[in-house]
């Protein structure tokens, strides 16, 4: 894979903007089974938004 400029690898989806699209959309939804599981989607969005900027950062790089 080839990094862009700033070092990181390209990312096709922008994690961070589907959580927040997918948690105002469940959050709009009426109560019930269906808007209970948009809300655990939205969840898994964010906790999927926080590993990747977790596994990009630059603790885990080794040493220059």
């Amino acid at each position: 894979m080839r990094s862009d400029r700033n070092g990181k690898l390209p990312d096709k989806h922008d994690w961070q903007a589907r959580a927040a699209e997918a948690l105002d959309k469940a959050r709009k939804m009426k109560p019930g089974a269906e808007r209970t599981e948009a809300l655990k989607k939205a969840g898994q969005l964010q906790v999927a938004a926080d590993m990747r900027g977790y596994l990009s950062s630059r603790e885990l790089r080794p040493p220059e």
